[in-house]
Order: structure tokens, then C-alpha cells, then sequence
């Protein structure tokens, strides 16, 4: 198994939740089913938003979330980050005085699961963003799905949810799930944030689709590479081509499809030789 910073954990208390049922053949079962809560986003004295969540690391979430919409800036003092689990808040508070008041009236329901929200201009910063060109090896790739595909997660015990992982190379680091792709992202944003992690030498990798949000959160994150073994959206493809960002997705085994930044793939693997994602125990 992987060396991860963090790691899903599957057994983890108030994730999961035991409910029986009746299978295809009229048995009696009970099965793990994934929970759902609210948490509200406060930023200093406004509340931004509440969201829907599995509830694990609600301050990586509300950091993250607050960073891919601009509310926090590069240069601002984070003076804490206060979690309520009896009221479901989450209160992060920074030395600037902000207000965004206007910009919590432009918003954006995104096509994510658990129905995203995104304020403001989705596209602000994008016209001047251009993300480093860094190389993928077709070997990191290769090993990152053999690996993670095989990492033990809420998704292969419950289904109904989402992964996004950090990794650098062929090493996946940090690995978060949520009911919704963008809380997955935004969690691995916050992780970032809070312990000023570099972007430019990473790798994300989604299992949700290539959309144009997720592509946008990954460019202003500054990673230049983005990867999921789901499929793109016309949209989403046009906006990494313009910032420069690497796009592989229906990534299946050796199988995959670059639709962006394919100048960067550097084959120093032939798919014949190497690992086949041939476990029982995987996602498919």
C-alpha cells in the first residue's frame, strides 16, 4: 500500500451508517451506507455557505472551498479556523476585514453531485493563468490508477461517493472522498493551504467527470495536471487547453485519453509492459 499522508478510512465512526434492506433475492441484508450533513462555511462574521458533506476534515473543506472562490487571498494571515460539530460550523477567521456581499449574490450551481456551488465570476484569473509545463510519465500514471484503485475507501465499501487525490510522480499523497467531487477537491485544497503545500510538481487525480469546474479549481490550485478515470466535457477541454493544463481522463488500466497537454506525455512505458489492474477489489 501507498505511503499517504492521508488515506481514506473506511471504518471511521459517523461515515457510514448500517441499514438493512432486501437483495435481488428476496434476502434480508445489511449494508454501509454512506451519511450526509450540513456544514456551514463562515468566513470571519458572514456566512458563505452550507454544504453537503460526510463530515471528516470540515476545516480542509472550509479553507479550500474559500480558496478556490477567491475569498481568501495568497497574502492573507489565517488567524483561525473554528469547527463546531453540535452546530455543523465551520468558522474561518483572517486578520483582513472582508465582505463579500456581492459576490455571494452571483452564483453558480455546478453540475457536480450533491448539486456545488460556485460565487462570482467563474472564470476570473483564468485569462492571465498559465500553469507550468510539467511532464506526466505514462509509468506514474500507470501506477498512481494501480494503486489507488486499490487503496481501501469508503467508495469500494459503500459506494455513493468521490475521491480526489494529491500526488506527486507515481506516489499518491493525500487522499479525500466526499458525496460530491467538488468537496473532494476543495478538501485537498485546504490541506494545501493550511501547510503550504507547492502546486507546481503535482498530479490530481479525480474519479468524478472532466467538467469545466473541476478543471477550473485544479488551474487556479496551480496544479498543471489533471486526471480522472471518467470522461470530459467540451467545455472543460477548452479550458485547459487555454491555461495550459494537462487532461487525461477515461483512465481504465492502460487505457486513457489526453485531450489536452498530450506534447507533455513523456512514454517511457510501452502499455504491454506494464501492470494490468486485474484485482477483484477495485474500482471498475
Amino acid at each position: 500500500m501507498a505511503d499517504y499522508i492521508i488515506a481514506p478510512n473506511p471504518n471511521a465512526q459517523r461515515l457510514t451508517r448500517a441499514i438493512d434492506g432486501v437483495d435481488h433475492t428476496g434476502a434480508q441484508v445489511e449494508i454501509p451506507v454512506v451519511e450526509e450533513r450540513p456544514l456551514t462555511i463562515f468566513l470571519n462574521s458572514q456566512e458563505i455557505v452550507t454544504a453537503m458533506t460526510i463530515g471528516d476534515y470540515p476545516d480542509y473543506l472550509a479553507l479550500g472551498f474559500l480558496r478556490n472562490q477567491g475569498m481568501l487571498r495568497d497574502d492573507d494571515i489565517i488567524t483561525a479556523v473554528d469547527y463546531d460539530d453540535d452546530l455543523e460550523t465551520v468558522v474561518v477567521r483572517t486578520e483582513r476585514q472582508t465582505s463579500y456581499e456581492e459576490k455571494l449574490k452571483k452564483k453558480t450551481r455546478t453540475s457536480g453531485c450533491a448539486v456545488g456551488t460556485v460565487f462570482g465570476d467563474m472564470m476570473e484569473g483564468l485569462e492571465t493563468l498559465t500553469l507550468p509545463a510539467a511532464e506526466l510519465r505514462l509509468s506514474w500514471l500507470y501506477a498512481l490508477s494501480h494503486t489507488i484503485n486499490r487503496t481501501p475507501s469508503l467508495y469500494l465499501q459503500a459506494g455513493a461517493i468521490h475521491g480526489t487525490v494529491l500526488c506527486r510522480a507515481d506516489q499518491p499523497l493525500v487522499y479525500m472522498e466526499d458525496v460530491g467531487r467538488h468537496n473532494a477537491v476543495d478538501k485537498v485544497a485546504g490541506w494545501m493551504l493550511k501547510h503550504g503545500e507547492s502546486a507546481e510538481d503535482k498530479i490530481l487525480y479525480t474519479t468524478g467527470r472532466l467538467t469545466s469546474e473541476m478543471v477550473i479549481k485544479t488551474a487556479q490550485m496551480g496544479i498543471p495536471v489533471l486526471v480522472s478515470r471518467s470522461g470530459f466535457t467540451a467545455w472543460g477541454v477548452e479550458i485547459a487547453r487555454q491555461v495550459g493544463l494537462t487532461l487525461i481522463g477515461r483512465l481504465r488500466g492502460q487505457r486513457y485519453v489526453c485531450l489536452s497537454g498530450a506534447d507533455r506525455l513523456i512514454r517511457d512505458v510501452e502499455p504491454s509492459s506494464s501492470r494490468e489492474d486485474t484485482g477483484k477489489r477495485h474500482r471498475e
